[in-house]
């Protein structure tokens, strides 16, 4: 009992001080865009924050500008001179008419409107920059199906490639690339082993190789029921509820049929042998083309079989273009995602709070650095396009008021601005209390 009560203890403190290291990485970015451009633009910074409440630390620097960090490590902030508040919103207080220049609101437009989009676009070049640096640091698989290495195998699997192995065929179908390899592998019998055509050491031949799709887990999503359960990554399905299974693809249906009742999976874990997981499918809003559809899922991907690619180094603009597009990927998810649940499409139960982030912060952490740093791109990405939603309080609200300044010539007045303020800070707390309550909830 004293264990489990220690475990349990370890393991919020693990999942909470890798909360903390996230969100402070990203809100450091975040608010270091609105330092650097409002600096730039001859805006003065009075206070640069990393948390909200009592400072614990802080340090003035030749600027004059207070860099600190207070004690709620769920957030932070830029004070410029003249704010009234950690939100840079309402009218501001009253300045030197000689330093009015250097305040927020008496900049021009141009320089308001460029500080206050700094933020979220830091926010996407870091997760740019993430992605990227991922890329270089993994390198990308060769164009040719070069064995770069070997996974291991529950016994009995029969395995006799080897690394440096050019693939040319796989049961006597020609495969030309990965993805010719991955087209072909659900077309051919499920038999193991295969026969596979190799080029080894300038010598065509054949020997006998694994299923190129097994049951073998490549992922396991955050929150879900297999990670409930504690499978990983690198275990190999065997069967569920007493029936075989040698193929990813033959995972689907047989939890679909199970209906929602809890199945129990037979697991191979390489240094550990074979167990059973107990686990119980979850229904979950998936993305399709033209919509979603909701699907019964234990919460594990596949694809990654025992036979591992060879990879090249990437090249900086290939990695960079790369992570531009994943950067998309994560936002326009995040953009449809968001209509879907506004207009009925999916459930509340998608939108979650800071208890899900920090569990998932944990998990991340708990299974590697590289899942760590790349769910650091990924909440990089999404709190950069939340930020930019048309919100009072958000900087998308400051945004849409500089933009109406812009069309109309002059600002929202003063009272306007103060109602807006209020009715968007009670938004934004109605969906950090409604996050909240689904991370309790929906379990």
């Amino acid at each position: 009992m004293i264990q489990d009560i220690i475990a349990a203890g370890g393991g919020l403190v693990w999942t909470i001080a890798s909360f903390v290291v996230a969100l402070s990485i990203i809100v450091g970015v975040h608010e270091y865009g609105h330092y650097i451009v409002a600096r730039w633009s001859g805006i003065r910074s009075e206070v640069f924050s990393l948390g909200f409440g009592p400072r614990i630390w802080a340090r003035r620097d030749r600027r004059g500008t207070v860099w600190q960090v207070a004690a709620i490590p769920l957030g932070g902030y830029v004070r410029f001179l003249g704010d009234e508040n950690a939100a840079s919103a309402g009218p501001g207080q009253a300045v030197d008419p000689r330093l009015a220049r250097q305040t927020l609101a008496g900049a021009p437009l141009w320089a308001r409107f460029a500080t206050v989009a700094a933020g979220p676009v830091f926010n996407f070049v870091l997760a740019i920059a993430v992605f990227a640096g991922v890329m270089l640091w993994q390198g990308v698989a060769t164009d040719r199906i070069v064995v770069g290495g070997l996974s291991p195998a529950p016994p009995g699997v029969v395995n006799e490639l080897r690394p440096g192995d050019e693939v040319l065929a796989v049961g006597g179908q020609p495969v030309a690339d990965w993805a010719g390899l991955f087209r072909l592998a659900p077309t051919l019998p499920a038999a193991s082993p295969q026969d596979w055509t190799v080029r080894r050491d300038g010598v065509e031949l054949t020997v006998s190789g694994p299923d190129p799709m097994p049951a073998r887990i490549s992922g396991v999503a955050p929150r879900s029921p297999a990670a409930a359960a504690d499978l990983r990554a690198g275990d190999v399905i065997l069967a569920i509820d007493g029936q075989p299974v040698t193929r990813f693809d033959q995972l689907r249906p047989a939890v679909e049929a199970a209906d929602g009742r809890p199945v129990v999976l037979r697991v191979w874990r390489a240094g550990a042998g074979e167990a059973d997981y107990a686990l119980a499918p979850r229904e979950q809003d998936l993305p399709v083309a033209g919509g979603f559809e909701k699907r019964l899922l234990i919460g594990v991907t596949g694809g990654d079989g025992y036979v591992q690619p060879a990879t090249r180094r990437a090249g900086l603009f290939e990695a960079l273009g790369a992570g531009a597009r994943q950067t998309w990927d994560v936002i326009w998810g995040s953009l449809t995602g968001l209509v879907a649940m506004v207009t009925g499409q999916i459930g509340r139960c998608n939108l979650s709070g800071a208890i899900s982030i920090a569990e998932v912060a944990g998990q991340a952490a708990s299974t590697g650095t590289h899942n760590f740093i790349w769910l650091i791109g990924v909440l990089s990405a999404g709190i950069g396009f939340l930020n930019l939603l048309p919100i009072p309080v958000l900087d998308g609200g400051h945004l849409a008021f500089y933009t109406w300044e812009a069309l109309t010539g002059r600002p929202p007045s003063d009272g306007a601005l103060r109602v807006l303020t209020a009715v968007g800070m009670a938004l934004v707390l109605t969906l950090m209390v409604f996050g909240l309550s689904n991370d309790i909830l929906c379990r």
